[in-house]
């Protein structure tokens, strides 16, 4: 009797469908050229996901467990230490972008750029204004990411508050977030042919160099989540007095199976067991890792950072300093809410490219490279968070096991 064949994952499926993509603009630009409904299909599904998906897995977040009162000091820890290290990741991929600026020679059709900020400087008022929503439905119908993460926030403080009468609402959220997990997941087994259709009409329409700007990206985004890696986490491994070989081999089987599989959530089970068996109290490692699969994804938003300015110089909209820093705080709050399954990152992309009118064809220009960019930065993410529990247990006073 032979053996089973093993059948792809979604994520060789990906790399297949970006090939024939590929193949196809070069060798049928015209065809190729054809497929853009294929692409807007996918992109629509994907926008779809925005809203429900932010609201309900940041109120579920913040109302579902109480974690944050119960845990009072801890959880206080681990939020502090969340911002920190994120806000390092998003300014570092700000930095990054701004420095080797690897959209320049890609070319976006800037359909929506051209309003994408007013040529006349805006009131700072007018700004904060923007933030909060008249109507969470309208915010919600423009898919207006920030002005559906305020009104989530307030929302889940009013659940939280109200406790156990607000039971039947959290209950709910948490349904829907589960819901919107699972759709995710359906919406991603058509990832081959929108991507595989992205890439042919790219390609077509602008020919095999705009691959060589997706390469610069791809590198530029693995340079800097090793340079991240290296000079902030090795520099929190230092400040907190973790041992990094002992941190290494308990880290280093989530992490692969992160980066193999594109999804912190197959990690999980695997990410608690070793970092229980490190040292870290279980109490700490219940709340900490799980809890910052929303708040604490350091791959993530280093390439949200790096991916929305690149899709801004590829569309030719220069960014202010002052527009730049207001897209980091859109970013620094919308990725609170990004689910642990692959490519889940496109969906707080697309929102925040519609928030800011950039144009949402860099979504699909991104969808072709975006399997390589998944890998690494979920790998992180893991990493980021298995770390995050070991520095809130050694700001404990807790002493770490070495991991056979």
């Amino acid at each position: 009797m032979g053996r089973a064949v093993k059948r792809p994952s979604l994520t060789a499926w990906i790399f297949i469908g970006m090939a024939a993509g590929v193949a196809l603009g070069i060798g049928a630009p015209g065809v190729a050229q054809r497929l853009g409904i294929v692409s807007t299909i996918f992109l629509r599904l994907i926008r779809s996901i925005i809203a429900p998906l932010i609201f309900a897995t940041l109120v579920s977040g913040m109302a579902g467990g109480g974690d944050l009162k119960r845990m009072g000091r801890i959880g206080v820890k681990a939020l502090f230490y969340f911002e920190a290290v994120t806000t390092c990741a998003l300014f570092l991929g700000l930095g990054a972008v701004n420095l080797v600026r690897p959209g320049a020679g890609v070319p976006i059709a800037a359909t929506s750029a051209e309003a994408a900020l007013p040529q006349a400087p805006i009131p700072v008022s007018s700004l904060v204004e923007h933030i909060f929503p008249a109507s969470i439905i309208d915010a919600a119908a423009r898919n207006d990411v920030l002005q559906i993460v305020v009104f989530a926030f307030l929302f889940g403080a009013a659940c939280a508050a109200l406790g156990a009468k607000a039971a039947p609402v959290v209950s709910f959220t948490t349904a829907l977030a589960e819901i919107m997990f699972r759709y995710t997941g359906y919406v991603m087994f058509l990832a081959p042919l929108g991507v595989g259709a992205a890439i042919a009409v790219t390609v077509g329409a602008k020919g095999a160099g705009v691959l060589l700007g997706l390469g610069k990206l791809v590198l530029t985004m693995y340079a800097t989540l090793a340079l991240f890696v290296l000079v902030i986490l090795g520099s929190v491994l230092a400040l907190f007095h973790i041992p990094p070989r002992s941190f290494y081999r308990a880290v280093r089987e989530p992490f692969l199976i992160a980066f193999s599989t594109a999804s912190s959530e197959a990690a999980l089970p695997l990410a608690l067991e070793n970092m229980e068996r490190y040292g870290v109290p279980k109490h700490i490692v219940g709340f900490v890792i799980p809890t910052g699969y929303s708040f604490n994804l350091d791959g993530t938003t280093l390439y949200l950072s790096l991916a929305s300015v690149f899709v801004a110089q590829a569309a030719g909209v220069t960014l202010s300093f002052g527009d730049q820093l207001l897209m980091m705080l859109t970013l620094m709050l919308t990725s609170k809410g990004v689910a642990g399954v692959p490519r889940a990152a496109l969906v707080i992309l697309a929102g925040t490219l519609t928030t800011f009118r950039l144009p949402v064809e860099g979504v699909a220009v991104l969808l072709g490279v975006d399997a390589l960019l998944d890998m690494a930065r979920t790998s992180v993410n893991v990493l980021g968070n298995c770390l995050a529990s070991a520095v809130v247990a050694r700001w404990e006073g807790v002493s770490f096991r070495q991991v056979s």
